[in-house]
């Protein structure tokens, strides 16, 4: 039976994984910049090491409370996606979990529609679940765009 690795992060209080070999680091918060006319569930840029790369408030992103704000954990997670390095703002990305393929389902279809198409999974972890998320899919092609003019 496969398993893999998933970074655990925290958005709204609930459990997210994301598959560890899309995570490049995981990063306190650095100074934000905010850039003027962003979609609203972009923080704005940091530099990380000399690379510009765009900060995603993951909360706003999702249609969630904005529970980041308060957070004392707050992480960046920065992942390498097919548009390049994006930050994720999250509360908190502390732990990675060993997820055995006989513990993820499929999500509910109903559940599910075009906008959503980041719900890559649900993970069952003992008495609790995790959405596994497809961070690629988590913007629309016209926000890639936007993301690259940035």
């Amino acid at each position: 039976m496969s398993e893999k690795q998933y970074v655990i992060l925290k958005v709204n209080e609930e459990a997210y994984g994301v598959d560890i070999k899309k995570v490049k680091e995981i990063s306190e918060i650095k100074e934000v910049i905010k850039v003027p006319s962003a979609p609203e569930f972009v923080e704005g840029i940091i530099n990380l090491r000399g690379e510009i790369t765009p900060i995603i408030n993951l909360s706003k992103r999702l249609g969630l409370l904005n529970s980041i704000e308060g957070a004392k954990d707050k992480r960046i997670i920065i992942v390498n996606l097919t548009q390049g390095n994006v930050g994720f703002l999250v509360e908190d990305a502390s732990y990675v979990l060993n997820i055995k393929g006989d513990q993820i389902e499929n999500p509910p279809e109903m559940l599910i529609d075009e906008d959503q198409q980041y719900i890559q999974a649900i993970a069952k972890v003992g008495n609790s679940m995790v959405i596994i998320l497809d961070l690629d899919k988590i913007l629309k092609d016209d926000e890639k765009e936007e993301l690259k003019s940035i």
